[in-house]
């Protein structure tokens, strides 16, 4: 499962990550991250039977929390099958099979390229 991270300034130079890896004991994969000197946006891979706990453990340390549960939703009605989020897409998230974009949303880190890059507006991101 994958977890949105905002950091908000003040902890931000706090070992966050790290603390979380070593009380959890869960293997994290950062998939995408954009940190400055007082914030940052992390995307985290967490096994799936460590989520809560992971994610509880961030929270206890100031960390807002969002789980992203359903990556990009693109609208059939709009999706004209160009292909620009296939072309712009770092993970390779999107495809052509048969003419037709398809998406595998494992791959998706959210970072919102194809959102973006989209002429349609075919895509949005959901965060809960």
């Amino acid at each position: 499962m994958k977890l949105m991270l905002h950091v908000a300034p003040g902890i931000v130079r706090y070992p966050v990550i790290a603390s979380v890896i070593l009380e959890t004991g869960a293997l994290l994969n950062i998939e995408r991250a954009s940190i400055d000197a007082v914030s940052g946006e992390i995307v985290l891979e967490v096994p799936q039977d460590k989520c809560l706990v992971v994610k509880e453990a961030f929270e206890r340390r100031g960390v807002k929390v969002v789980p992203l549960e359903i990556p990009v939703i693109r609208d059939e009605n709009e999706c004209v099958h160009c292909g620009a989020c296939v072309s712009i897409c770092p993970t390779s998230t999107f495809r052509f099979e048969d003419w037709r974009v398809v998406a595998d949303s494992g791959k998706c880190i959210q970072c919102g390229a194809c959102i973006t890059g989209c002429p349609q507006r075919a895509l949005k991101l959901v965060l809960r």
